[in-house]
């Protein structure tokens, strides 16, 4: 089956979660269906979904029989234990002969050209595709269709099809997250429960209240975004040049999915029928009578602010496959010497002989904060490509001046997460210029990573890459990266095993407040639109600074001059106490990220981490009389195993 509308195919691809309702949902209106198999997908929470190889091998052929197509999800990120697992997958997948496979982790590129394997890939929405030099990259790397990132518009996604001539999926119907692709560490932080292993907690759907400047303001639920409903608006998706019309809902049932994907699948035959008798709203009571929550066009459009944010059943767990909230409001955990000693003994049986000199890096938000690094001989300063406000982004002048004072320090410059074209063409003017007094680059994205590869300034792959493996991150390394920041979302035992399958230069952070959730979404408009309902002092960071408030804890939400908002750790990152067993590892680099400091805060940090580094090994102190500036310390991850 396929649809066409001036000679261009047309796909509606549904989701699947159990074999049932693929036999159901297959014989519906859609030219497709995409489900997960036993392993390695984003779904693996619910008992009971998913499909057995046997069940895949049947959907496959009633699939061809039907002339549709099937893709299968391998979606997640792999630890080490998970690639040799994918290896015994893909081979059956080769054998099964889906239409294509939906990924998100390099290591599966890897693996499919290590293994001489012909599955064709779709990078998934979790790759976060959101410019063109991403694209020409993973069509590079062999990648026949990319799921674009929920926050591209469809102006944006025209403009991108036409350019790269890449096939392009877009998520027209279902639950949407307010975070960026990929970009969601919460989860992983507080529960060791990974959002892009599959087993996301759904943080954003928590009760919040937003304070600010010493106000209360009531905000209730505001990260919660309402589903994504395009039905009354396919003839602008038909015009954007998207091939395939993707609707989420892998933990949705047979009832639901087989009435919703009928609806669109009329509507797109009728359109297709008669475009200028095309009436928009023939199911358009129906879906709404049938919603899980309110509706809103998310993105395609535009930034949609405070009316992207849902209301309806938050808080009771309605809209889920369970009927249960899949979490209430959790503090994080607290750092304890009990899980210090466990760490450090596991980490010590990974220990390397004669492991390389490891250097310190601070990554800071103002040039205050950057002389002092300089000042304190700091091995490595990052200039981030996100800067906080109330701070500006760091000029030229700035760099040229740093640059002329950073003796012994390397200086690096960053890049925003999210790079559009209008980035690419500021960052490509200010490269291909005169030279900068810079030692490297910090790269954010796999565009970033094809297009400054030959500019002669050395590549360190940043957090957001989300390298978990060291398939992704020999791949990345071929690429033209010298060095790679691990994973931020890594367990203890995934760490350790990370690090000794991995003989490439790796860097950690191991103090700070890094971001949680990166969002496009403005927290800050709440405060602009709301009345406040009391008043109240923030309890450890300026009242200037918004935070988000739970009975458990503050996380504040800094603005970065794109107006895209950092949700950060109430508590402040700490692994000083495992130092010596990271140093024995062969760890290249130590990060501290150091932008909401002040500077004699940064000094003291700066100081104990440096004494750790040179000075005799500790026996006793293990903070070296460090406090903490925030509401204490935490392991972030590491807390799990």
């Amino acid at each position: 089956m396929a649809r066409f509308f001036n000679g261009k195919e047309i796909e509606l691809l549904a989701p699947a979660g159990t074999f049932e309702i693929f036999k159901a949902v297959i014989e519906a209106k859609c030219d497709a269906v995409y489900f997960g198999g036993p392993v390695l997908n984003m779904r693996m929470m619910r008992k009971g979904y998913n499909l057995s190889h046997e069940e895949i091998l049947e959907a496959l052929d009633i699939a061809r029989r039907l002339d549709k197509k099937v893709y299968i999800t391998v979606n997640n990120l792999f630890s080490e234990e998970d690639v040799e697992e994918a290896r015994e997958y893909l081979r059956f997948l080769d054998t099964a002969r889906p239409d294509a496979l939906i990924v998100q982790d390099m290591a599966v590129l890897e693996l499919i050209r290590e293994m001489g394997l012909s599955l064709p890939v779709h990078a998934s929405v979790m790759m976060n595709v959101h410019n063109l030099e991403m694209i020409h990259a993973l069509k590079d790397l062999g990648v026949s269709r990319v799921v674009t990132s929920r926050e591209m518009d469809l102006q944006t996604a025209k403009l991108l099809g036409r350019q790269s001539g890449m096939e392009l999926e877009y998520f027209i119907h279902g639950d949407m997250c307010s975070v960026h692709g990929a970009n969601c560490y919460f989860s992983s932080q507080v529960f060791g429960m990974s959002s892009n292993r599959g087993k996301c907690m759904k943080p954003c759907r928590w009760d919040y209240r937003i304070k600010r400047d010493g106000y209360v303001f009531p905000a209730e639920y505001p990260l919660a975004v309402k589903d994504m409903f395009m039905y009354e608006h396919l003839p602008e998706l038909i015009d954007s040049g998207i091939t395939s019309f993707k609707i989420e809902g892998r933990m949705r049932d047979q009832e639901f999915m087989v009435m919703l994907v009928n609806a669109y699948g009329d509507a797109l035959d009728r359109y297709i029928a008669d475009p200028l008798g095309f009436d928009r709203t023939v199911d358009s009571k129906e879906l709404h009578k049938n919603r899980k929550r309110d509706f809103s066009t998310a993105y395609a459009f535009g930034r949609p602010g405070l009316s992207n944010i849902n209301r309806r059943y938050e808080g009771t767990g309605k809209f889920y496959s369970t009927g249960k909230v899949f979490s209430t409001p959790t503090a994080e955990r607290e750092l304890s010497e009990e899980r210090v000693m466990q760490l450090r003994e596991r980490l010590a049986s990974g220990k390397r002989s004669n492991p390389a000199k490891p250097g310190l890096a601070v990554r800071v938000n103002n040039m205050e904060q950057a002389r002092l690094v300089l000042e304190m001989g700091v091995d490595s300063l990052y200039l981030p490509g996100d800067v906080f406000e109330p701070d500006r982004p760091f000029t030229k002048q700035d760099i040229m001046e740093l640059g002329a004072v950073k003796g012994q320090t390397k200086l690096y410059l960053g890049m925003p997460r999210m790079m559009n074209e209008l980035h690419f063409d500021q960052y490509d003017h200010l490269l291909h210029g005169e030279k900068l007094p810079i030692d490297g680059l910090m790269v954010t994205n796999l565009g970033a990573v094809r297009r400054y590869r030959t500019t002669g300034y050395p590549m360190i792959g940043d957090v957001s890459l989300n390298i978990y493996n060291h398939l992704s991150a020999g791949l990345y390394a071929e690429l033209g990266l010298t060095k790679l920041t691990v994973s931020p979302e890594m367990t203890m035992e995934h760490f350790a095993s990370f690090t000794s399958h991995c003989g490439l230069p790796l860097e950690v952070v191991v103090h700070g407040t890094p971001a949680l959730m990166y969002m496009e979404h403005d927290l800050f408009e709440n405060t602009e639109v709301m009345e406040p309902i009391g008043e109240e002092d923030n309890q450890y960071v300026r009242n200037d600074v918004l935070v988000l408030k739970t009975d458990k804890g503050e996380n504040p939400v800094y603005r970065d001059q794109y107006g895209r908002c950092h949700l950060l750790f109430a508590k402040e990152l700490c692994y000083l106490p495992m130092l010596d067993e990271m140093k024995d590892l062969g760890i290249a680099t130590f990060r501290i990220e150091g932008a909401t400091y002040s500077t004699q805060e940064l000094r003291t940090i700066i100081a104990a981490y440096q004494a750790a580094l040179h000075g005799p090994k500790r026996e006793n102190d293990l903070l070296g009389g460090l406090k903490p500036v925030y509401a204490g310390y935490t392991l972030g991850s590491l807390q799990f195993n």
